[in-house]
């Protein structure tokens, strides 16, 4: 089953909403999302502000109010 970009940055844009930050890992879990950056990228090319936290291993994305 593919689900498409539409559709996680949707989903990913309302978990960040919730106040929450989000993990590749946990959006691999969460929903089935292999490439967060690029999801990341598009949320800020439609206009959201997206701030990046780097981790030793890897980026964690929150939502700027």
């Amino acid at each position: 089953m593919r689900i498409s970009n539409t559709s996680q940055n949707a989903n990913i844009l309302a978990h960040l909403q919730t106040g929450k930050t989000i993990s590749p890992i946990e959006a691999l879990i969460d929903f089935r999302c292999f490439r967060l950056a690029a999801r990341i990228s598009e949320l800020r090319k439609a206009g959201h502000n997206i701030q990046t936290h780097k981790g030793n291993d890897y980026a964690v994305y929150s939502l700027s109010e």
